[in-house]
């Protein structure tokens, strides 16, 4: 009877009751067990968070910044002309920019061949002068020069600029120095070549302003013989709106040096033509 009531009892006990406080110490050594299982969770807990502290991302983010402030940093050509003190130009700066485009296609011998001998420049302007008080000063003698040119195709002094209109300009600001010259405009707005071509066979030119693309063309095409030129004037200090001269401009560079090498290399050396940096 005990042994049926002792059955019954354990049958009725909920689950887990067995390994209750009151149990004996194998009771006991299953809960330390479980315990010791369940301790290290912490430190894997913490092995997870590792990867949150890690650093890859920060570097990325930095090198992004850097490129940012670099290209913030990053100074424009106008810039630095801008906070630069004007400068006139001197023989010796188109000397070195012809060196400069040459000396990767020509030899040490032909580079010698395209010097210009030191007297056939005229002073340049010292950045005081207008147009019409340089032309003067390295012409005095313009009145006899034009009263005795009677030569068509060809003018007795041209100045060369960088745009058309900065040769309006030019023209309309040498007032005072070409009296009753006449001056032609050579460049190629609104103006056919053929028509200045008629042009210059026509009438007699004293002064053509132009820019070098078109003079260069005029020449190509006989419409314009440099023999007869006894100056030729760059404008060399104006800056445009971005602070470039006109030898700063790889185009007009390359045209200006395109018409030495025509014709006016030659005429330096035989001391018949002068150059004039304005």
């Amino acid at each position: 009877m005990a042994d049926d009531l002792g059955d019954e009892w354990w049958e009725n006990q909920p689950a887990g009751a067995a390994s209750s406080p009151a149990s004996d110490g194998e009771g006991g050594g299953d809960t330390a067990m479980t315990q010791q299982e369940t301790a290290p969770v912490p430190a894997l807990s913490k092995k997870t968070k590792q990867p949150k502290e890690c650093f890859l991302i920060q570097p990325k983010e930095t090198n992004e910044d850097a490129t940012k402030t670099r290209k913030r940093k990053k100074k424009k050509i106008t810039d630095v002309l801008a906070k630069s003190e004007p400068k006139p130009g001197t023989p010796e700066d188109l000397q070195k920019l012809m060196k400069d485009y040459y000396s990767s296609n020509r030899s040490v011998i032909e580079l010698e061949e395209l010097t210009l001998p030191d007297l056939c420049f005229l002073k340049a302007n010292d950045l005081t002068h207008s147009l019409s008080s340089y032309l003067k000063e390295i012409c005095p003698k313009w009145v006899k020069l034009r009263k005795n040119h009677s030569e068509k195709k060809s003018v007795l002094m041209l100045i060369i600029c960088g745009s058309a209109i900065r040769a309006l300009e030019l023209i309309r600001s040498m007032t005072a120095f070409k009296g009753d010259s006449k001056v032609m405009k050579l460049f190629a707005k609104h103006i056919k070549v053929q028509e200045q071509v008629k042009l210059l066979e026509k009438r007699v030119v004293h002064l053509g302003v132009g820019t070098p693309g078109r003079i260069k063309e005029l020449i190509k095409q006989g419409g314009l013989n440099l023999n007869p030129l006894k100056f030729l004037v760059f404008d060399w200090n104006w800056r445009d709106q971005k602070l470039r001269r006109m030898m700063d401009i790889p185009e007009i560079r390359k045209e200006v040096f395109e018409i030495l090498e025509m014709g006016v290399l030659s005429l330096c050396k035989s001391e018949s033509l002068k150059l004039g940096l304005f």
